[in-house]
């Protein structure tokens, strides 16, 4: 699956909850985002809309190291 294009901040967090992560603090136009799976893990998303590729590429690349899972199987589960 392709990354997608149009993706921001606020909906990649809602996602996120599909992975246990939750809101946890605001600091300016970033969130952080933290989830007790596996082990506890924080993860900082800009609210930028659109999100550029590359940034949504090392979010998604930093959740699926941290779960044990390949980049494509978080992005399947995410935007299918």
């Amino acid at each position: 699956m392709r990354i997608p294009r149009d993706v921001d901040g606020d909906e990649l967090a809602t996602l996120l909850s599909k992975f246990e992560y939750e809101i946890t603090r605001q600091a300016g136009s970033h969130l952080r985002l933290t989830t007790a799976r596996n082990g506890v893990h924080h993860l900082t998303v800009p609210r930028h809309r659109p999100m550029k590729v590359g940034t949504l590429n090392s979010v998604i690349g930093d959740i699926a190291a941290h779960l044990g899972l390949s980049k494509e199987q978080v992005l399947d589960e995410l935007f299918s």
